[in-house]
């Protein structure tokens, strides 16, 4: 399968790049920033003209795409402005959106947020573990655009129904040589309360991603991508009950498991996260 791979030169999507390309994909890198090469090609996605040009090829570099991994974006909130924010991710998604249905590329996944679920609750959740089943609850620009992405997703699924559109919520994105500061977060539980202690290893963000171009059918779902356990040494009981106290348990807490549910994206993309703070630190 021939991938287009937006983002590529950012933290996830450089991972991606590797991991798909590990796995006998074909993947042309697209991004704003990168290096040039055969396998790259400079884009600007608030530029609908050049997303189109790079998606129907560009000089020799490829003959047709089959899937769009859409990771391009300013990635987080106060990065820029929330106007800049708005216009550069919601333009972007669009342009990429729309120029992959018109060239009849039929295999979108891309990147959502766990952000549409009410991060930073400030606002506590409405259970712990949170999943897919509320609706979104955005609390910064850069959240509404999420939420808008998605809305349009529904919206061009309903006009194309041959199309398949996957939103992944990824959780923080981690690499390993983030892990190391991992325990100081044990001092203090409201920390890293924002996401409800979730994060993500990038290698298995490309996983998810691998499992949807392959798996999913026509239509959109959205699915929370997350690690299997949390990022603090402390148990789940005693972080809700300190943090969250209010908050009902939407079934068994455990004592590390991600309170980020991916029970879904594990049923039905076949999602199995391999990688751990935990073994790192380990040395393993």
């Amino acid at each position: 399968m021939r991938i287009a791979l937006t983002g590529s030169s950012g933290k996830l999507g450089s991972v991606v790049a590797r991991e798909l390309r590990a796995a006998g994909y074909e993947v042309l890198g697209i991004d704003v920033v990168g290096t040039r090469g055969p396998d790259f090609v400079q884009v600007d996605l608030t530029d609908y003209g050049q997303v189109v040009d790079a998606l129907a090829g560009v000089n020799d570099k490829h003959d047709g795409i089959d899937a769009v991994v859409h990771l391009g974006a300013i990635p987080a909130p106060g990065i820029r402005s929330d106007v800049a924010t708005f216009h550069n991710n919601m333009g972007a998604t669009f342009n990429v959106f729309w120029a992959a249905a018109r060239l009849g590329i039929r295999r979108i996944v891309y990147a959502s947020s766990e952000t549409v679920l009410g991060l930073p609750f400030d606002v506590p959740p409405p259970y712990i573990p949170v999943d897919e089943e509320y609706p979104p609850r955005p609390e910064s620009v850069y959240s509404l655009v999420k939420t808008l992405e998605e809305r349009m997703a529904v919206e061009l699924v309903r006009w194309n129904p041959e199309l398949s559109i996957t939103g992944l919520r990824f959780s923080n994105v981690m690499v390993p040589e983030d892990y190391p500061e991992f325990p100081t977060f044990d001092a203090d539980a409201r920390q890293r309360k924002w996401n409800l202690w979730g994060y993500i290893d990038a290698r298995d963000g490309a996983q998810a991603i691998q499992r949807a171009l392959e798996v999913a059918p026509p239509g959109f779902e959205t699915y929370i991508i997350a690690a299997a356990d949390t990022v603090m040494s402390r148990p789940n009981a005693e972080l809700v009950a300190e943090v969250f106290p209010d908050v009902p348990a939407n079934g068994e807490l455990g004592d590390h498991d991600t309170l980020l549910s991916i029970d879904k994206a594990r049923r039905l993309l076949g999602y199995a996260p391999q990688h751990s703070w935990r073994d790192h630190t380990a040395g393993s």
